[in-house]
């Protein structure tokens, strides 16, 4: 008998979603991310802080894996902000449903996203972050869907380029649900 339990079943015929981006993909792809903010922050000479900002709830399970790859003293603080509710649209309204924890003021501040679609939320979330006087501001997302950008933002570190599919799967929802699949699925039917 192993010492690891089975991975559950997934892509049975009853679920909505099939397979993008596969569980290895993401784990090389996180660790080669934590390895060049670890190249990128251990350079500072500033001594300043640095911030890993993980947007609420979708980025929690990139973030967890991402900074146990990071090879440097980070501080965490979360911000829920939405422009999903349960739809699988956008609705253009942003809504901080969580503020952070501290100040960043003087802090070098990577927020750790699950996806940019239009680009409009997160570039409300960094304009909003820049008014708070940090050292710097960095975006890391682990997805991003060029054809579905209204707004350009500057993606520092990504993951993965993907087309134009709603998709679950590695913190990322439908509904709330299918956040918890260790890998990136699309939903086949919206």
């Amino acid at each position: 008998m192993s010492g690891r339990p089975a991975t559950p079943a997934w892509n049975r015929s009853t679920d909505p979603f099939a397979e993008l981006i596969g569980e290895e993909a993401i784990a090389r792809r996180v660790a080669e991310i934590g390895a060049q903010i670890t190249a990128d922050y251990g350079a500072l000479t500033d001594g300043a802080q640095v911030v890993v900002l993980g947007v609420l709830k979708g980025s929690v399970i990139f973030l967890a894996d991402l900074v146990r790859h990071i090879g440097l003293p980070v501080y965490l603080d979360f911000i829920g902000i939405s422009s999903y509710g349960d739809a699988t649209q956008s609705s253009g309204v942003v809504q901080i449903t969580q503020d952070l924890t501290r100040p960043i003021a003087g802090k070098h501040v990577i927020i750790v996203e699950d996806i940019v679609d239009t680009g409009h939320t997160v570039h409300y979330l960094i304009e909003n972050m820049r008014t708070r006087s940090p050292a710097s501001v960095k975006l890391c997302s682990l997805l991003h869907k060029p054809e579905r950008a209204e707004r350009q933002v500057p993606i520092d570190y990504l993951g993965f380029t993907i087309p134009n599919k709603f998709v679950v799967g590695y913190g990322l929802d439908v509904a709330q649900q299918y956040r918890n699949l260790p890998f990136i699925g699309y939903v086949t039917n919206a």
